[in-house]
């Protein structure tokens, strides 16, 4: 059973102090940055560089550049893509910016020739996945992997056995774990402050609009027997892998998997059951479903919380993604867009003045409603709102990375370490067997481990 989140508490310093170390980018609205210590630390780091290759130039692979290029302490000396435009481009890309990196076809031609690396980033299909990180391990290097872990719950497994077994690091990029406002929120408002009261739901998305698959220019086409190769039928397919079964895990893989990690994190365990429902209702030329709609039930010390997920890919209504965990005494909903975070609280709850004082919440103005403008006498009155007063000055994946790297340094845990990676992959992985098997499926805490 899971109890209700409690940890030890620790004062502001330490935790200012704890997320610094980590590369978290953190700034209280009442706290300026040391200029002093940031510099000794840049200083520090360029005595320290870590050698490390990308594997992987697709759409993800260039959003990770954009934080690589601008971390201090690692060099960049190599990237693989085994398309050539891809690759290609890239190359010339970074050499324009500075970085004086090497290209290769694909990991194993990396391998071969670069002896000097000390870590990779991955972020090929997720088919590759476990392929990858296992041969980029057993080489002697610290794995940076791209979530999903893997399309199987055979081949993340297997990712965490091999990181046992060679004893290297590797961080899965659910990167959020690293985001200072996610790491303040649930250690300062939901654990010490406990503002939620006692917590009785949660709810999720992450919707997108309508959108065409991905083409690709002209006479940049792959050979077909090098499509064969890599797994893939055509090059729709190659483009477009995350929807084919085979190659990766849908709408609840591709979006999903980062909100319902956090669903673990939060309530501090895996749920007891999920069942689920979507389909393949407007693609006509995909394998996976458009939508889906997944309902947990987490077991709580008091009695149990329900997850409300869903991910639709045919409308971008809805307010934006976030994550937002209700209680009887208030209710915070997060996001990586700051601009959507806002917390509430209920009449009930006791004052959150001292949380103010604290510099834990900003009051926030709201406008009062009048009477003619209620619509039903049972309506609640409108809440109080209340924002967070930590400003997140890095790129989104800047902080993960650098978690990562901070600890091959031996200066830092990591924040996502596989086998707790694999705690939220797994129920993922169950929700798109109960949107196949249509009924609600039981999940034991043994089953979460890898």
């Amino acid at each position: 059973m899971v109890t209700k989140m409690a940890t030890p508490s620790i004062n502001r310093r330490e935790f200012i102090g704890a997320t610094a170390a980590a590369g978290a980018g953190l700034i209280l609205s009442s706290c300026s940055p040391d200029s002093g210590s940031k510099s000794a630390a840049n200083k520090a780091s360029s005595l320290n560089k870590i050698n490390i290759a990308l594997i992987g130039c697709g759409a993800q692979g260039q959003v990770l550049l954009e934080s690589l290029q601008v971390i201090e302490g690692i060099r960049l000396v190599a990237v693989a893509d085994i398309w050539d435009y891809n690759r290609n481009s890239n190359v010339r890309r970074l050499k324009d910016n500075g970085f004086d990196v090497k290209g290769y076809r694909d990991y194993e031609e990396l391998l071969a020739n670069e002896k000097d690396l000390q870590a990779v980033i991955v972020a090929v299909p997720d088919f590759w996945h476990a392929p990858v990180t296992n041969a980029c391990l057993k080489a002697g290097l610290h794995v940076y992997c791209e979530k999903m872990m893997s399309n199987t719950i055979e081949g993340a497994r297997s990712m965490v056995a091999t990181m046992r077994e060679t004893g290297k690091l590797l961080q899965i990029g659910h990167q959020r774990r690293s985001n200072p406002r996610y790491v303040f929120a649930l250690n300062r408002l939901v654990r010490d402050g406990q503002i939620c009261g006692r917590l009785t739901a949660a709810q999720a998305q992450w919707n997108r609009a309508v959108t065409n698959d991905l083409g690709w220019p002209k006479h940049s086409d792959l050979k077909p027997e090098d499509l064969a190769k890599y797994g893939f039928k055509d090059m729709h397919q190659f483009r477009n892998w995350r929807w084919f079964k085979g190659l990766g895990g849908g709408p609840l893989s591709d979006l999903g998997a980062h909100q319902i990690d956090i669903f673990n994190w939060w309530f501090g365990g895996p749920p007891k059951s999920v069942m689920a429902t979507g389909g393949l209702d407007y693609y006509k030329n995909h394998d996976w479903y458009d939508n889906a709609m997944v309902i947990y039930e987490y077991p709580l010390a008091e009695d149990v919380a329900r997850a409300f997920y869903q991910v639709q890919t045919t409308t971008s209504a809805g307010g934006g993604y976030f994550e937002q965990f209700m209680g009887d005494e208030g209710t915070i909903k997060m996001s990586e867009n700051p601009s959507i975070t806002k917390i509430y609280r209920e009449d009930r709850a006791k004052s959150w003045d001292e949380l103010v004082a604290k510099n834990y919440l900003r009051a926030s103005a709201t406008a009062p409603v009048s009477d003619a403008d209620k619509v039903d006498v049972r309506e609640t009155a409108p809440l109080l709102q209340y924002d967070i007063p930590v400003s997140f000055t890095k790129k989104i994946h800047q902080p993960h990375l650098e978690n990562f790297f901070n600890a091959i340094r031996g200066t830092a845990k990591l924040n996502c370490p596989a086998d707790e990676a694999f705690r939220s992959e797994y129920v993922i992985h169950k929700a798109n067997e109960a949107v196949a098997a249509q009924k609600m499926i039981a999940i034991t805490p043994q089953e979460t481990e890898a």
